[in-house]
């Protein structure tokens, strides 16, 4: 069973930063690649961004520009960097990893942006 950890969400300013960290039990991003989600309060889960087992990325349009995913192999470990936070980037950011039958979620950090 893999577990997704994710980390280094908070309270930050608008214009702020943040990094995110989803670290897994294993070796499962080089072989599936991963994706940051978000979820605002009533809102539905929405993608951010993704980085595929070749390290190939792309982001959804509403942060592009602003964030970046990256990938530590060695650490079993994606990041994912936001600079220039805005207030509607609050949300709890999931991790995810697997195949689209068995996809494993970590559970959630929240990034709240607020003055």
């Amino acid at each position: 069973q893999v577990q997704l950890v994710e980390s280094g969400g908070g309270l930050v300013q608008p214009g702020g930063s943040l990094r995110l960290s989803c670290a897994a039990s294993g070796s499962i991003f080089s072989i599936y690649g991963a994706g940051w989600y978000r979820q605002a309060p009533g809102k539905e889960r929405e993608l951010v961004a993704v980085i595929t087992r070749f390290g190939i990325t792309n982001y959804a349009d509403f942060v592009k520009g602003r964030f970046t995913i990256s990938r530590d192999n060695a650490k079993n470990t994606v990041y994912l960097q936001m600079n220039s936070l805005k207030p509607e980037d609050t949300a709890v950011y999931y991790c995810n990893t697997g195949r689209a039958s068995q996809p494993y979620w970590g559970q959630g950090t929240q990034v709240t942006v607020s003055s």
